[in-house]
């Protein structure tokens, strides 16, 4: 009877530990499944919650800022990246077309400097300072937000639409299809996609592949 008792006791005990470690091994899995779908970014048509970064002049600087913006070019770049040197005439002349109707360029350096020190806080405010940026330049410390947004190159582009006080997503990519000559560029993804918004049209081309360098983040 006694050795009736102490084998019911241990399979209790053992059906216990087993469900507690289902239980574990499938909270595991929820975690990490929920941590590749917010690395995975966002989509056309979500909404972009603001940030709060801090710019070449030292200040920090959000989206909210902009209280008469119709929206924003949010523009992943970097100091160290061919592409991104290739492409700093052309962001620039963006700003300088959008600002004033309202979609001004917003840049972001997503990049660790312990990785790629060319790309270091110093640095950015020294490239801004040559080749004269009319944008803000920000830093993304700590790497937070560039995984929200899903940017993977620089350059990246994310095209903001503000509708009823919310940001929300209409153009992701590439800024155009030649990044090695602006010569021969024959699609302009997105000076097309605002031209669209400030006609109010649908954006035709949503999404291209970006063409850059990869985001630098330490192993």
């Amino acid at each position: 009877m006694k050795n009736i008792k102490i084998i019911i006791t241990s399979f209790i005990i053992g059906f216990g530990l087993l469900s507690f470690t289902a239980k574990n091994n499938e909270n595991t899995v929820k975690e990490k499944y929920s941590f590749i779908r917010s690395e995975k970014g966002y989509e056309i048509g979500d909404e972009a919650t603001d940030f709060k970064l801090k710019n070449i002049d030292g200040k920090m600087v959000s989206l909210g800022d902009y209280k008469s913006a119709k929206g924003f070019i949010i523009i992943f770049t970097c100091n160290h990246c061919p592409y991104a040197k290739k492409y700093e005439d052309r962001i620039i002349a963006l700003d300088k077309k959008y600002k004033e109707q309202g979609y001004p360029v917003i840049a972001i350096n997503p990049n660790d400097p312990n990785v790629q020190p060319e790309d270091g806080y110093q640095q950015m405010i020294e490239r801004a300072k040559q080749k004269g940026f009319t944008f803000p330049y920000l830093v993304d410390e700590g790497q937070k937000i560039y995984p929200q947004y899903g940017a993977t190159k620089t350059p990246h582009v994310f095209i903001l639409q503000k509708e009823n006080g919310k940001n929300i997503v209409k153009y992701i990519g590439a800024i155009d299809n030649n990044y090695d000559n602006p010569n021969d560029v024959s699609e302009y993804y997105a000076q097309d996609a605002v031209n669209a918004l400030l006609k109010g049209e649908p954006v035709k081309m949503t999404k291209t592949v970006a063409i850059g360098c990869t985001v630098k983040v330490k192993k």
